[in-house]
């Protein structure tokens, strides 16, 4: 008897202590440690979500966690290009797509903006015919392709099969579509804003932009109040002293929204792709790596799938896929994605199916001396566009801007409800020592023997006239075709018949990495890197997006450390 009333009283002190242990923690959790504060507190003041625990992985994506490795390592030159040097890098962990970009994916996309930017609008044609891929990448003036040209994009036979004759415009225009999609809908899912508003509500006059919900949440939608205050199960909303609510609009300190879908770096898709963590021996790597998979054969050694080809690639000339029947690599065009295994990071078809674009403009020389911390040539830094009044500009549907590129297609550069950007100026460049323009792309972009132009690096220098700078011209003198309209609106089209060219390197060339269905397996080796005009597509480039991590830099916070 005694033992039980014993063992009663030890449960009521444990279960006191714990109560009172929570609520101190509780307490501690919500009480500033700068002023003393409560943090969230029901009658106003700070709000922050305090309860955040790391990023929630978005659609389609998986985490690589960063590290350091040796970027631009190849086995083989056999281009004899030599644009590539063995260099140390860190990069932060993020997230990357576990597949390329399908066709099914990118029709949901087609199907939104037709939807929202009707063609049979004039005013919004070029919308949509923008975004069109260029199915015409299959033909062959000695082959006959034109089933692909017809259905590859859309027949269902094709839809987990990657996107091709996508340009890197319209790569990078599909990453900032899909972001304000996925933070759409997770605002929806909290009550912030009104449920199936994302299909019933939205029209081009009406739609959701990331960037203006979170500098000005009541110009989202066309400002329409009944779907941006959401539907009344919001947490925190609270009323002031004259009876308005407050908290009523999601901000970055609730951790709902998360980071872009963007194009991964160069440096990214290379580290991603070679999956190091495999060969890992406590802080070394055991060895090096050709391919995403261990081992220097393009070919299985596992007992269950011995000599099967584990990615999809050109085997010989006239060879796109083996003998039918055996031991081929199953395809003889692009296959569909997941075909293949996994590299150790649980992406697949990093090498072969198709190349995939990065973010970079691509540069010969990779300027590790200045930067070995997430590097990136590609940088042109802008802000919002600011009212009289000093409200953001929001673009509308009479302010959207069209450019017509090098090839004649027309696009549209921003989208109804967005924020139109600016380039910095020297409000932020003045005496700062990172960074001193907007356009940062060209920043120690070569060296004198690569200039047929070298004289003395005066930035004043002109070249017959023209004041070169620091431009690319002054490195690579590429081609430089023009395109414009007479007063009817037809394209004049001016092809740059120079002799003295000697270079094809300009601003406007990007790099795409990995082997595809069309290249021989020399390609698949992740350090290859090969260069492309941003606003032209093939038959063998596609993309996959990628998403920067917020927070602690590995998943695992509590890891036992070696």
């Amino acid at each position: 008897m005694k033992k039980v009333v014993a063992f009663k009283v030890l449960l009521v002190l444990a279960l006191s202590v714990a109560t009172v242990s929570c609520k101190k923690s509780s307490s501690s959790k919500n009480s500033s440690r700068a002023t003393g504060w409560q943090i969230n507190n029901r009658e106003g003041g700070f709000q922050y979500n305090t309860n955040f625990q790391e990023q929630e992985t978005s659609p389609g994506l998986v985490f690589v966690e960063g590290g350091t490795f040796t970027k631009g390592k190849v086995q083989d030159d056999v281009m004899h290009d030599w644009n590539n040097t063995p260099n140390q890098q860190h990069v932060q962990s993020f997230y990357m797509d576990e597949t390329e970009v399908t066709n099914i994916m990118y029709l949901e996309y087609l199907d939104w903006i037709k939807r929202v930017y009707p063609p049979s609008d004039e005013n919004f044609r070029a919308i949509y015919h923008g975004a069109l891929p260029d199915t015409l990448v299959w033909r062959n003036r000695l082959g006959f392709n034109e089933i692909m040209t017809e259905n590859y994009l859309r027949h269902p036979g094709y839809a987990e099969y990657p996107v091709v004759g996508v340009s890197w415009i319209q790569a990078v225009e599909y990453a900032n579509w899909r972001s304000d999609r996925v933070n759409e809908y997770n605002l929806e899912k909290a009550g912030y804003i009104k449920r199936n508003a994302k299909t019933i509500d939205v029209n081009a006059d009406a739609t959701f932009s990331t960037d203006t919900y979170i500098n000005a949440p009541t110009l989202t939608y066309g400002g329409n109040e009944e779907v941006i205050n959401g539907d009344g199960k919001r947490r925190n909303v609270q009323t002031d002293a004259d009876g308005n609510e407050t908290n009523i609009y999601a901000t970055r300190e609730s951790g709902l929204i998360s980071p872009k879908y963007r194009l991964p770096t160069e440096t990214e898709w290379e580290y991603a792709a070679l999956g190091l963590s495999e060969l890992r021996s406590f802080n070394l790597y055991r060895g090096r790596k050709k391919y995403p998979w261990d081992g220097q054969y393009t070919r299985s050694g596992k007992r269950k799938i011995r000599g099967d080809q584990m990615a999809n690639f050109k085997q010989g000339k006239g060879d796109y896929g083996g003998i039918a029947g055996w031991s081929d690599d199953g395809a003889d065009i692009t296959n569909a994605v997941k075909s293949y295994e996994p590299n150790d990071y649980g992406l697949y078809d990093m090498a072969g199916n198709v190349a995939e674009w990065v973010a970079d403009v691509y540069r010969p020389i990779i300027d590790d001396e200045f930067n070995d911390f997430n590097y990136y040539r590609g940088n042109v830094y802008t802000k919002n566009a600011i009212n009289e009044d000093g409200t953001v500009k929001v673009v509308t549907s009479e302010d959207i801007v069209y450019d017509t590129l090098s090839n004649g297609k027309v696009i549209a550069r921003n989208l109804p409800g967005e924020i139109l950007q600016v380039p910095v100026d020297e409000n932020e460049t003045y005496l700062r020592t990172n960074f001193d323009k907007s356009d940062a792309i060209n920043f120690r972009d070569g060296d004198k023997r690569s200039s047929r132009y070298y004289e003395d690096f005066n930035d004043e220098e002109e070249v017959d006239g023209e004041n070169t700078g620091t431009d690319t011209r002054k490195m690579y003198n590429s081609p430089k075709h023009t395109i414009s309209r007479d007063e009817n609106g037809k394209i004049i089209r001016e092809y740059d018949k120079a002799n003295n060219r000697t270079s094809l390197i300009n601003d406007q060339v990007r790099v795409y990495k990995g082997g595809s269905w069309k290249d021989r397996e020399y390609w698949l080796d992740p350090a290859q890197r090969r260069y492309f005009p941003q606003d032209m597509a093939t038959d063998y480039i596609g993309f996959r997006c990628a998403m920067s991590r917020v927070g602690s830099k590995s998943k695992n916070k509590n890891k036992t450390k070696n």
